[in-house]
């Protein structure tokens, strides 16, 4: 399916690989089958990235003329900043400026209706906090762009092989105990449910919920959150009729005879849902934002200032985010190709 309008698929940093990333993405763009997309951010930029890479493909800046008098033929990119100069692997508040400036464009266009989907290339939080304070992430600037609370944004990792969603997210380990509730994991685990259904055609979506302690607490001998907190809240979902599982032993959870017995594994931590995804996906993961009112998906990697500007830089995740953005915003502009919630 392919979604109605162009989607909106920000440039990142400018100093880390979303430029050629983003450029090589379009250079395969038929071989890949992905769907009309507008970058976002700077036309100069973009243009000296696919050089960097010797690619032969045209990049047009947008003004009066509409994406689809560009598309496929140009990379239509709106924005028009200028930044300064294509220096990958040399992150600058310049270039986080830039970051955030075509992210805010991005969701506007998308809120005003002329884009379908917001993707987002990989950015350096610590570099975009110099500029904004409270940054925290691009899902939680999305929830605020969005006027909803941030925990109601649930971060899902999807690829070919595994979905998963950490209950906790950007905090540290010994601070996620007492940030777990049976409220927390009911209603994120809401959210997952409804988003699966109407985002991926799931009619009863199999969710599994990982304990946090080793061997899910083993009854209570190495610590009690699956009794006090995660059990009742499975047995809440249970009673709303949501095919909820667990709590189950995190290290047996992802292995190969297990993964074909749930849609999606709820993690506790943030590593105990990404290492997975990242040893078995990690070329083609997608971070996918649920719960929000507009589409967002995002290659499940960062910045990789460290490679960026070299030509080695892999689009496949970025190919992965642009095709599950295009076929989530077809879905929800076709309601009768998804299950009702």
């Amino acid at each position: 399916m392919n979604a109605p309008l162009p989607l909106a698929v920000t440039i990142g940093d400018p100093a880390g690989v979303g430029p050629e990333i983003i450029a090589e993405a379009f250079a395969r763009r038929r071989k890949a089958g992905l769907p009309p997309f507008v970058a976002v951010g700077s036309v100069a930029l973009i243009r000296e990235a696919a050089r960097s890479r010797s690619l032969d493909i045209e990049v047009s800046e947008l003004d009066k003329r509409g994406w689809d008098a560009v598309w496929p033929d140009a990379l239509p990119v709106v924005g028009g900043f200028a930044g300064q100069g294509y220096a990958p692997g040399h992150p600058d508040e310049d270039g986080a400026r830039l970051a955030l400036a075509a992210l805010e464009l991005a969701i506007d266009r998308v809120k005003e209706g002329h884009a379908g989907a917001v993707v987002t290339a990989p950015v350096a939080k610590a570099q975009l906090a110099t500029i904004d304070s409270g940054f925290v992430g691009q899902t939680e600037f999305l929830a605020d762009a969005c006027a909803m609370a941030r925990e109601d944004a649930v971060m899902m990792l999807a690829g070919p092989s595994l979905r998963t969603v950490p209950m906790t997210v950007h905090c540290a380990l010994a601070d996620v105990p007492a940030r777990l509730s049976q409220d927390l994991i009911v209603q994120r685990s809401r959210i997952v449910h409804r988003a699966l259904r109407s985002d991926y055609g799931i009619e009863n979506p199999r969710i599994a919920i990982a304990g946090l302690n080793p061997h899910a607490g083993e009854e209570g001998r190495m610590g009690r959150e699956e009794i006090d907190i995660i059990a009742p809240a499975i047995a809440t979902l249970r009673a709303e009729g949501i095919d909820a599982t667990g709590p189950h032993p995190a290290d047996t959870l992802f292995a190969p005879h297990k993964r074909g017995s749930y849609d999606v594994a709820i993690a506790m931590y943030h590593d105990q849902a990404l290492v997975p995804i990242k040893a078995l996906d990690f070329d083609e993961g997608v971070n996918v934002t649920l719960g929000l009112p507009i589409v967002r998906t995002s290659p499940d990697h960062g910045t990789a200032f460290d490679i960026a500007g070299k030509g080695i830089a892999r689009p496949d995740a970025m190919i992965a985010a642009i095709r599950m953005a295009g076929e989530i915003a077809a879905r929800r502009a076709a309601p009768s190709q998804s299950c009702s919630s």
